[in-house]
């Protein structure tokens, strides 16, 4: 095959594999799983051909991987790809571009400006702040965080790019005691060290509890929540964030998922996280684009692109150079799915998306708590946590329901105890899928009741 036959092939098998969407089991067989053994090879002496390895690829691989671009995998806040979102990726492979700066795509750098400025209006946040289109919430989080103490350092008089950290005055962090893996992930890679960070602590819900706050300064990092990743609640911000500037503390947000509840009719669950220094959120959550696809939001755009920055005599750019905003200076053009989901959705569309899955977790929620389930959260966001009466029996349901193939949930420990988490974030889901959900649990509880009376 040459290269146009090799592609038009693969097309046409990607079309196939999205055919199959609502049809394949959501997590592969033992046997799929089994059969993966294959790609365990020598590396070959001698290339084999590129179609040999593409049918590989979709002889073995196609039925070993999870279907969470389908309509019934409500694990992790995965959302499928928009249609739109899907296609312009396929087309910005073709295009094969380095998107770090204006001279290398003209038409990357034009869209990722257009796309910051439309996520900005969409999410109602400061018009004014810098907008990287980087690859996970994690590395957003890392570059947010980055700025966050460089810039109260430089307040304080210290050179951070030319001093660093020895003998520089200390940065405070406080956290949630329900943060994020991934915001103690970034601030561990910091050198902020774990056994150092202050921890504030959070009521029934998860939240962070304004009235035992720890004390602020302007030493101090603040992280906050919107969508606590079992609960989905949010951190009290309007009582939070205005003592926290009083004293010049800086604000981060990490709104992976649930900082677009504040693009919908649940906005009033964001009430004054406009008023933070920096946000996270993720597209390839809740706006549905493919993976590897996140944004850092900094208020002070100069604040961002002077930590971020990476100009060089052979390669210098304008402040917004997207280079000069994420960790990647080679990178992928990630804001044109977000553009194109954006264009494709419109503001009544991203609003509807939003209100569909929370108006479903709703109707998880109760419909759990009559087929004899305890839910553990109030159910306003797209969150739901339960469990059953035992803990082995929570452990079990959860165990049948993974293996069954026709639906895909993860377990987590909440309070000490574990429980079950179910998030409903793909455009493919329907109603109708919920429909299914709800029944295959109460079948599944009602087997362990039997088993165990």
């Amino acid at each position: 095959m040459d290269e146009l036959e090799l592609l038009t092939h693969a097309d046409a098998l990607g079309r196939r594999y999205t055919e199959g969407h609502g049809q394949r089991r959501v997590f592969p067989s033992d046997e799929a799983i089994a059969a993966l053994r294959v790609f365990d090879e020598p590396l070959p002496e001698q290339g084999w051909p590129a179609e040999n390895t593409l049918a590989l690829l979709d002889d073995v691989g196609s039925f070993a991987t999870t279907a969470s671009n389908g309509p019934r995998y409500f694990g992790f806040v995965i959302g499928a790809a928009l249609p739109a979102a899907a296609a312009a990726e396929r087309l910005m492979l073709a295009w094969d571009q380095c998107a770090s700066t204006f001279d290398n795509s003209p038409v990357s750098a034009t869209l990722e400006r257009v796309a910051a400025r439309w996520v900005l209006e969409t999410l109602d946040l400061p018009r004014e702040s810098a907008v990287g289109f980087g690859t996970s919430a994690t590395a957003c989080t890392l570059a947010a965080l980055a700025a966050a103490r460089r810039e109260l350092l430089a307040r304080l008089g210290w050179d951070f790019d030319g001093q660093g950290l020895h003998g520089a005055p200390e940065i405070r962090v406080v956290i949630s005691e329900l943060a994020h893996i991934t915001v103690k992930k970034a601030l561990r890679v910091l050198g902020f060290g774990l056994n150092r960070i202050v921890y504030a602590p959070v009521d029934a819900h998860g939240r962070v509890d304004a009235v035992h706050l720890p004390p602020l300064d302007e030493r101090t990092i603040l992280c906050l929540q919107a969508g606590e990743v079992n609960t989905g609640a949010f951190d009290p911000f309007g009582q939070i964030i205005p003592q926290a500037r009083t004293v010049g503390a800086w604000v981060h947000v990490d709104g992976a998922f649930g900082l677009w509840a504040r693009a919908s009719s649940l906005s009033h669950l964001t009430q004054g996280i406009e008023q933070a220094d920096s946000w996270t959120t993720d597209a390839h959550k809740w706006l549905n684009t493919p993976y590897d696809c996140a944004m850092i939001i900094c208020r002070d755009a100069r604040a961002l692109s002077q930590a971020m920055n990476s100009d060089a005599v052979y390669s210098s750019a304008s402040a917004d150079a997207q280079k000069n905003l994420t960790l990647e200076f080679s990178r992928r053009p990630r804001g044109i799915p977000v553009w194109a989901a954006l264009r494709s959705l419109g503001r009544e569309g991203v609003a509807e998306l939003v209100e569909r899955h929370c108006a479903q977790a709703r109707r998880i929620g109760d419909g759990l708590t009559r087929a004899g389930f305890e839910v553990l959260n109030t159910v306003t966001l797209n969150q739901v946590l339960f469990r059953c009466a035992t803990d082995a029996q929570t452990l079990a349901v959860r165990a049948a329901m993974q293996q069954s193939g026709e639906v895909w949930f993860g377990g987590t420990i909440w309070q000490g105890r574990p429980a079950m988490r179910i998030s409903v974030s793909s455009w493919r889901t329907e109603d109708a899928d919920v429909d299914v959900l709800l029944a295959l649990l109460a079948r599944k509880l009602n087997a362990q009741r039997i088993a165990t009376a």
